[in-house]
């Protein structure tokens, strides 16, 4: 029997005022050679994702989301969090990338 877990799925848009804003407030000299999107990038990795957006990255009660995978694309920075590392449903996914093609497959 196929258990459900939870799955979530952020699009950070780079270039924005959002991600300049975070390169911004944390001057770190360590960082200074990285890119604005590899700054957001390891922010991300190092937890300030909840720091940065609270109110999405609330859990459900007894429900520990982590992050699993940050891919980078052209114009957004995907987080998919969960509570397992599994392969997303790419119909219900927020991603242009996943879920454009299969509404052409029909």
């Amino acid at each position: 029997m196929k258990t459900n877990s939870t799955q979530q799925e952020i699009l950070l848009l780079t270039g924005t005022k959002f991600s300049a804003r975070h390169c911004c407030e944390k001057d770190d000299s360590a960082n200074n050679h990285l890119t604005e999107r590899e700054q957001l990038e390891e922010a991300c990795w190092n937890g300030l994702l909840h720091d940065m957006l609270p109110e999405i990255c609330e859990q459900s009660p007894g429900k520990k989301l982590y992050l699993w995978h940050i891919r980078e694309t052209k114009s957004f920075i995907e987080i998919d969090l969960g509570e397992l590392p599994e392969e997303k449903e790419k119909y219900s996914s927020i991603d242009p990338y996943s879920f454009l093609p299969t509404c052409f497959l029909s």
